[in-house]
């Protein structure tokens, strides 16, 4: 009766542990993740009291966003004492979009792009220099260049 009741044990136990198992084509049930990607380009010279044109380009799945859900920019610089609001991009068409901003004075800024698709959403930030940086501003950025260095591994 006890190797009877053992057999059982293991039985059921198999039975339970098959039961489980996944199914070889379990992935292909859950939702596949698109990554919204883009490619933000500011000008290389900006000068102070000049309109200049941000413009990002936007890609899913290999394919230009011809309609992103959203696309919205906002700007301010370093020190905080600059900001300008979120603002809705302007579609230009071939997952092109663009802001034109008119920066008032020279120093350190950073854009932010918010943009969405397809339930992909996206929050990118680049910084860029208009005109000539302040003494504060180049501490600022001579600390962040120290930060990452120091946080590099180096293999020898």
């Amino acid at each position: 009766m006890k190797k009877f009741r053992n057999s059982l044990v293991v039985a059921l136990t198999l039975l339970l542990l098959s039961a489980c198992s996944l199914k070889e084509d379990a992935a292909a049930l859950y939702k596949k993740e698109t990554p919204l990607e883009a490619q933000l380009e500011i000008p290389s010279s900006l000068e102070a009291k000049e309109p200049a044109t941000i413009k990002v380009t936007l890609t899913q799945n290999g394919e230009k966003v011809e309609h992103a859900d959203y696309v919205h920019y906002e700007v301010w610089k370093q020190d905080g004492t600059i900001q300008k609001n979120m603002r809705d991009a302007k579609n230009e068409g071939n997952g092109v979009y663009s802001i034109t901003v008119k920066i008032d004075s020279d120093g350190l800024y950073f854009v932010k792009l918010h943009a969405s698709n397809n339930d992909s959403i996206i929050m990118p930030q680049k910084q860029f220099i208009v005109g000539e940086l302040s003494d504060s501003e180049l501490e600022y950025l001579q600390k962040d260049v120290k930060v990452q260095e120091e946080s590099q591994e180096h293999h020898h």
